[in-house]
C-alpha cells in the first residue's frame, strides 16, 4: 500500500510510472510530479520506492483490513 508520495522530493521523473506493474500512477501535467491514481491497485511490490531517485515515494508493507459487510 503507498503510504506517502512527498510532493516537496519528487522530480517528476516518472521512474514511478515506469516500473509500477499494476500502473498504480499518472503524472499530474500540471504540477508536473506524479500521483497515485489507484492506490487500492498496489501489490507492495516495491519498485516504485526502490526506483525513486529522489526517495520520494514511501509503501507500507501492511493492508488495513477491509470492513466486513454483515450478510
Amino acid at each position: 500500500m503507498i503510504d506517502n508520495i512527498d510532493e516537496n522530493k519528487c522530480n517528476g521523473c516518472g521512474a514511478c510510472v515506469d516500473v509500477c506493474p499494476m500502473d498504480v500512477f499518472r503524472m499530474n501535467k500540471d504540477a508536473k510530479k506524479t500521483i497515485a491514481r489507484y492506490p487500492d491497485d498496489c501489490m507492495t511490490c516495491y519498485n516504485c520506492e526502490i526506483e525513486c531517485p529522489t526517495g520520494a515515494i514511501r509503501i507500507n508493507p501492511y493492508r488495513k483490513e477491509r470492513v466486513q459487510a454483515w450478510q
